[in-house]
């Protein structure tokens, strides 16, 4: 089994649980919060990186 057949096998047992159930397994603001975290964390390091360097 490759890969891509473990993924495939493994989003359709997520979708067939979602179907059953109604509700996400993964609620939606938990996935935008934590992206959201990702960003300005990332947004911070390069504000961090960038503050002691003279303007080009």
């Amino acid at each position: 089994m490759s890969l891509s057949e473990a993924v495939r096998a493994a989003v359709f047992v997520v979708a067939e649980e979602t179907a059953e159930h109604g509700e996400p397994l993964i609620h939606p603001y938990l996935v935008g919060a934590v992206t959201l975290a990702i960003l300005l964390l990332a947004l911070a390091a390069l504000v961090a990186f960038g503050a002691g360097r003279e303007h080009s």
